[in-house]
């Protein structure tokens, strides 16, 4: 940029009457971007669709919590953008970036998942979580750009070398191993609605029936108080760390087939059977090589991308004037 634009640019700033007497903001310019200001009302424009979006996504605390590390990086992520919209356009990655073809991809995409019939109601249902559909297609407009301006000028040159792959897979075989499984049936008596005493009379009197031969899937149809009931006593296939840390430890030794103590958990007792049990495994490179590829590949990339936007950045002119616009809202 030349210098005659930057003072034009300055310029702006001196007559645009950031404040009116009295502190009434006019549109206030927050940040400039080379030959781009941003301002307030941009700002908050960007601001109440990242609120919207994330209010019909999340709420209480989660909201809170991702409300908060979203707004803090807000106006980065805005300077980000126009740099790289800058680039996208001085480069003219629009004619080969098939904008309208990728959103209609994603258009479509949306609709299948959440099984929407027609573009009309795709609208109304935008409208409904809050969202403005000429405001959200300008976006994905941008998000097109800016992706493919990465994919042209950073992610096309990665490569990753197999030997990399190899290293990571020796390296960190925590990643690929898979945990045991156990497939369990149970009879749960709860302590919720009867004494101590009538629920061990009802343990013992499950414990005789099987002492004399009953099946363990009849005896849970008839006595199982809790999940798996309507099927005979059925409740589940579960990893290693995903049970209760008691009802684990009482089937992590049990052989296929056979049955635990009883165990108590703070709403009940639960008899276990070991339906079936798979052991731990480690992967095959073969079969993960490609997750590891992909996380390499990931990984590369966004390194790269930070040192691009960089690099943008150092090459450009960019004044933050308001470093917290919400403050003038």
């Amino acid at each position: 940029m030349n210098k005659m634009r930057i003072a034009l640019m300055l310029l702006v700033i001196l007559w645009s009457g950031v404040f009116l007497s009295g502190q009434e903001v006019v549109d206030a310019i927050v940040a400039i971007v080379n030959d781009e200001i941003i301002t307030i009302s941009d700002y908050m424009r960007e601001h109440d669709m990242l609120y919207e979006l994330l209010r019909s996504q999340f709420s209480g605390e989660e909201f809170n919590k991702i409300y908060e590390k979203e707004k803090q990086g807000l106006l980065e992520r805005m300077i980000t953008e126009r740099l790289l919209l800058h680039e996208a356009e001085r480069l003219d990655i629009r004619s080969t970036a098939n904008i309208d073809e990728q959103i209609r991809i994603l258009i479509d995409n949306i609709k299948e998942q959440y099984n929407i019939g027609s573009d009309e109601e795709f609208r109304r249902m935008m409208a409904q979580q809050g969202v403005d559909y000429e405001n959200w297609m300008a976006q994905q407009e941008k998000n097109i750009l800016q992706q493919a301006l990465i994919f042209n000028e950073v992610g096309r040159n990665i490569a990753i070398d197999e030997t990399d792959v190899i290293n990571y897979y020796d390296l960190h075989p925590e990643e690929f191993t898979e945990p045991p499984t156990y497939k369990l049936k149970g009879i749960y008596i709860s302590s919720e609605d009867k004494s101590e005493q009538a629920a061990k009379e009802k343990m013992e009197e499950i414990n005789q029936k099987l002492a004399e031969g009953e099946d363990f899937e009849s005896l849970a149809s008839q006595y199982s108080e809790g999940p798996g009931k309507e099927a005979q006593g059925d409740i589940g296939t579960y990893k290693k760390g995903e049970m209760d840390e008691a009802l684990e430890k009482a089937v992590a030794d049990l052989e296929v087939g056979s049955l635990s103590s009883w165990v108590r958990i703070p709403s009940g007792w639960f008899l276990l059977k070991l339906d079936e049990k798979t052991e731990s495994r480690l992967r095959p490179f073969e079969e993960v090589k490609k997750e590891i590829e992909d996380k390499l590949f990931m990984e590369e990339q966004q390194t790269r991308i930070q040192a691009y936007i960089e690099d943008l950045k150092k090459k450009s002119f960019i004044k933050i004037l308001i470093p917290d616009p919400l403050k003038y809202r």
